[in-house]
């Protein structure tokens, strides 16, 4: 005849876990269950019951009750397949409870062993409070008496039933004596039954439905041998839980202390005590969530006000948020965990415990508050004291630093607590010496708070190493925290650092070009590091777009977004260079290559693409790029139709818009893209070793050619600006009399369509014969005009565009420049001559004509334009002068705007002119100027000589970790620039000069 074994885990203490359950495996029938998870309590409260059946008392074997710990994130120690740590455990001989005075084992307090392995928490892991009963099969449930006979049995399903739970009885169960008779024990369960009915008649209603605590999981897992027949109290509201608890009297505790802190709040509130204890801390309040809105708190969490067991019952419930990020420190997670440490009818008291781990130091303090809700001197009127403290959790030497930012941050948020506040209650001011003596308590308090314990090395404002040890910590941390402070003001720089055309948008109509770079993977280095300052130059129908430089990395993370402008042809091929930065005026080495063939590429597969680099370097270190391309056509048919308008001029003939199936024929034939349209196309002959006869089809980007000779297809296709040149060779019995086109690639271009030539010449250069054209004019002209205008003609009116515009902005000239003319600043020399000319020859450099237009030109400078020289002062002139430095000057090719003042130097009748130069174009162009002071005077070797000397200096509007080493390139370049440009002078005066004197000799 079989039995059942109740076993009752009532609750445990000590244990050195704040989440736990309770597992219980029964001999050799291998019967499991465990207890549900509770969290945030080191002395939990289960009060569960599991029943086993036992068909033999002497080969049932041990019970085995073993406490575990509730790891959510990781596994530490895997038992029976769950990834928790084992804390101990208990064994029983079920023949032992059979020996006990009716088979029953009184509430007994076990300490949790260690096991055979081990591998448990700690030496003493807490104890566990256990009764077990031995009963026939008909014996009712061991814990059936202790509920209410309205109780409801609710078993779902057989392998997963929640509990019932007892709210707080930790002080009756914990006097308990371990060796206590049977008797005693029984008597103990009534007592325990009766505690239990009657906190469940405070905290439950009977019309509300049962709910399980979202905290925690369900229960347990019942075995095959298990029978459970239990309740759940279903949980009360607010009102309700402070309202018995007042009418319970039990809270004997007085009105704490202050903290020592200092107080944050202390007003007088024409509200009553209860009103304001529920307005601040009931469940969903509104004055908290229009607070959270003011203060910019977000991702509230709010768990229910719940009853703590332990020394002193109170009322307790946990709070999560996310506050606002401030000027020093980002968005943080808090925790607030508040209790009830003083509630009765007038007198309420909240003591709050503020976690926020992730701030600096934010591991070793924890901030503690108090609310203190009293009876104000007049009637219906509340004294709310808000006090602060901070409790520190391991030591630190950043004390003082850790409480002035708490104290700072607490006032401001407690100054907004309380102007909220007042908004929604009138507040009370009074005048008696009663509140005078408060506020010097308060005060007295909060000066107290800035003078902690000495101890050690502290002194007031500065806490030093208080041991050898700390000392030596210490000064590894400041090597370290040296390293990470580098490191991050190295990034911080790339972060502000300028030269992108990241962000800028395209403009106009027609065909428009967005890449986004997205990353970059093993980037090649010239370095020891192995780290590059990469950045990636797009160049797409002769317009460029530059990333921004990323700083000392291999594997550069962009995310820019670069747009070019609307093109009235669509693009063919867009290259892409990876350059390793090394000033304005040094020419970058270049850290790999690609060319991104749009013809060869779908829509899909440009949107999300790796390209591998070309290049030694970066082929060695297989360097690749994300980017992900769009091209779109915004204006549909009607950019096609005004593209063919303008060809036609070119061409000589009418072009007209082909059918969409025929487009879609030619598109098939050749892989194309959807957006690539036919222009015309011809019948010929391609002259390799035999003519072969077939079509030739003209596109906006290509020509192709496709044959179909007795099943055998050709075809090829090349862009038109792989060809360098169109010739026409005259009839010959060779071609049948027909004059033959010949078309030149240009050298490792088109390789894809070798097998189409005639020949490759010397040069390495593919030539394609093509004749017999039905009409060879048409087609010949039609073809080079097509070629003309895809190659040529739009770079020339790109050109052009560009020096309009150089023309028109030119002359943009920085807010602050005229400020910084007048700054007197140290300068450093780069340049002193003497010459033998006079002043008045050397300064037509500065004059406007044509010498100094000449000699600019001759020195690298483009599109050079000046203005004339405009009085703005008493003998102060001004004037304006821009242009652009060709690429040998500048790998950058950047745009120059400068302004120019002249002023005569008195008594001597030499000239200084000041210069402040901005460049544009380079990268960290808007972080910089260059100021340049020229003093011209006549020379003490006679009237016909002069002396110039020349000054520069750098201002720096932001900071740069490349400040030297491009302050270095600029004062190089321009002390070889200057001493270029003079010389030049020199030589063009003095060449004048023997022309003048040669023809004065003539005439005489």
């Amino acid at each position: 005849m079989w039995r059942r074994l109740y076993v009752c885990v009532l609750e445990a203490k000590d244990l050195p876990v704040q989440n736990s359950y309770v597992k219980l495996k029964l001999g050799k029938f291998k019967s499991k269950s465990k207890t549900r998870i509770l969290r945030h309590s080191s002395n939990p409260v289960w009060y569960e019951e599991f029943v086993f059946r036992v068909h033999d008392i002497d080969d049932a074997g041990e019970l085995i009750v073993s406490v575990f710990s509730h790891n959510d994130e990781e596994s530490l120690v895997f038992n029976n397949g769950s990834p928790d740590l084992l804390l101990g455990e208990v064994r029983i001989l079920v023949a032992s409870v059979a020996c006990q005075d009716k088979q029953t084992l009184p509430p007994t307090w076990f300490s949790l062993g260690t096991s055979k392995s081990g591998k448990f928490f700690n030496t003493y892991c807490g104890k566990i409070l256990l009764t077990i009963s031995l009963h026939g099969k008909g014996h009712a449930s061991f814990l059936n008496h202790m509920h209410t006979p309205s109780s409801n049995i609710a078993i779902e399903d057989p392998k997963d039933f929640a509990s019932p739970r007892i709210s707080s009885w930790n002080n009756l169960i914990s006097k308990t004596p371990a060796c206590c008779k049977m008797g005693e024990g029984k008597q103990l369960l009534k007592v325990i039954a009766r505690y239990a009915n009657r906190l469940d008649k405070v905290f439950s209603k009977k019309e509300e439905s049962l709910k399980a605590d979202d905290s925690s999981e369900p229960t347990s897992l019942l075995s095959d041998n298990e029978e459970l027949v239990q309740d759940f109290p279903s949980p009360c509201s607010f009102e309700e839980a402070i309202a018995s608890i007042e009418s319970r009297d039990n809270n004997k505790q007085e009105m704490p202390e202050n903290l020592l802190g200092g107080i944050l709040v202390d007003q007088i509130y024409l509200v009553s005590p209860y009103d304001l204890n529920a307005f601040l801390f009931a469940p969903n309040s509104q004055f908290r969530r229009e607070l959270a809105e003011l203060q910019g708190t977000t991702n509230i969490q709010e768990g229910p006000w719940t009853w703590k067991s332990g020394d002193m019952s109170c009322l307790t419930r946990v709070v999560s948020y996310t506050k606002a990020a401030t000027k020093l420190v980002k968005a943080v997670k808090a925790t607030e965990e508040q209790t009830y440490v003083r509630l009765s009818k007038e007198e309420f008291a909240v003591h709050v415990n503020v976690s926020t781990p992730e701030v600096p130091y934010g591991n070793s303090f924890r901030i503690e508050l108090l609310y203190k809700i009293m009876p104000g001197k007049e009637e219906e009127s509340s004294h709310l004291v808000v006090s602060w403290g901070i409790v520190y959790l391991q030591s630190t030497m950043m004390k003082g630093m850790i409480e002035s930012g708490a104290r700072q941050g607490l006032k401001d948020s407690f100054n907004q607590f309380a102007n909220l506040l007042a908004q929604k209650f009138k507040v009370l001011n009074s005048g008696d010496s009663s509140d005078k003596e408060q506020v010097l308590a308060n005060l007295q308090t909060e000066e107290q708070s800035n003078l902690c314990k000495i101890q050690g090395l502290e002194f007031k404002g500065l806490d030093l190493p208080d041991s050898l040890g700390e000392l030596i910590t210490s000064g590894i941390l400041v090597i370290q925290l040296q390293r990470v402070f580098n490191m991050v003001f190295h990034f911080v720089q790339a972060r502000f650092q300028m030269g992108s055309d990241h962000g800028l948008k395209g403009h106009g109509d027609g065909w428009v070009l967005t890449v986004a770079l997205i990353e970059g993977v093993d980037l090649a280095s010239l370095e020891s590091s192995g780290l590059s300052d990469p950045y990636v130059v797009f160049t797409c129908n002769g317009k460029t777009r530059s990333s921004s430089v990323k700083l000392q990395t291999s594997n550069p993370q962009w995310n820019e977004i670069l747009e070019f402008d609307a093109m009235e042809e669509p693009p063919s091929v867009l290259d892409v260079e990876v350059f390793d930065f090394d000033g304005p005026f040094d020419q970058d080495v270049s850290l790999g290559h690609a060319e991104i063939n749009f013809l060869k590429h779908t829509s899909t597969e440009l949107a999300d693409m790796w390209v591998s680099l070309e290049g030694k370097l970066a082929q060695s270190a297989q360097s690749k790029l994300h980017l992900r391309i769009f091209l779109d056509n915004n204006k549909g048919v009607e950019t096609i139709r005004g593209y063919l308008m303008k060809k036609e001029k070119e061409v000589g003939k009418k072009l007209n818009l082909r059918s969409p199936q025929r487009n879609s024929t030619f598109q098939k034939l050749f892989g194309l893209p959807a957006d690539e349209f036919l222009i015309s196309d011809f019948t010929c002959y391609l002259k390799r070793k035999l003519p072969l006869q077939g079509r030739l089809f003209l596109s906006a980007r290509i020509l192709g050619f496709y044959a179909n000779f007795l099943g055998h297809k050709t075809k090829f296709f090349f862009l038109w600006e792989d060809i360098e040149d169109i010739q026409v060779l005259p009839p010959s019995l060779a071609s049948i009399g027909s004059p033959t086109l010949v078309i030149i690639l240009r050298r490792d271009r088109g390789l894809d369509a070798r097998h189409g030539a005639k020949t490759q010449d010397e040069e390495g250069r593919l030539r394609f014969h093509f004749q017999s054209f039905v009409s060879f004019g048409a087609a010949s002209r039609t073809i080079k005009g097509l070629w003309r205008t895809r190659t040529l003609t739009p770079d020339q009116k790109a050109q052009l565009a560009e020096e309009q515009e150089d023309q028109e902005e030119g002359f943009v000239i920085p807010e602050d420049s005229e400020s910084i003319l007048d700054e007197e600043a140290m300068m450093s020399k780069i340049y002193s001559a003497e010459f033998p000319i006079k002043m008045r020859s050397l300064m037509e450099l500065f004059d406007g004509g044509n010498l100094e237009h000449k000699i600019m030109r001759k020195t690298g400078c483009i599109n050079y334009a000046t203005t004339s020289w405009e009085c703005v002062k008493p003998d102060v002139f001004e004037r304006r002068v821009s242009y652009k430095f060709n690429r040998h000057v500048s790998v950058f090719g950047s745009d120059v705007t400068c302004t120019q003042q002249k002023v005569p130097i008195e008594n001597t009748g030499g000239w200084i002119v000041k210069e402040v130069m901005a460049l544009h174009g380079v990268p960290f162009a808007d972080h910089f100027r260059i100021h340049f002071r020229y003093q011209i005077e006549k020379s003490p070797l006679g009237d016909c000589a002069c002396k110039c000397d020349a000054y520069i200096k750098i201002m720096w509007f932001k900071s740069s970790k490349f400040q030297e080493r491009i302050n270095g390139n600029i004062t190089a370049k321009f002390t070889n620039r200057l001493k270029e440009i003079f010389e030049m002078l020199q030589k063009e005066v003095l060449l004048m000069s023997q022309k003048d004197g040669i023809i004065e000799a003539v005439i005489r």
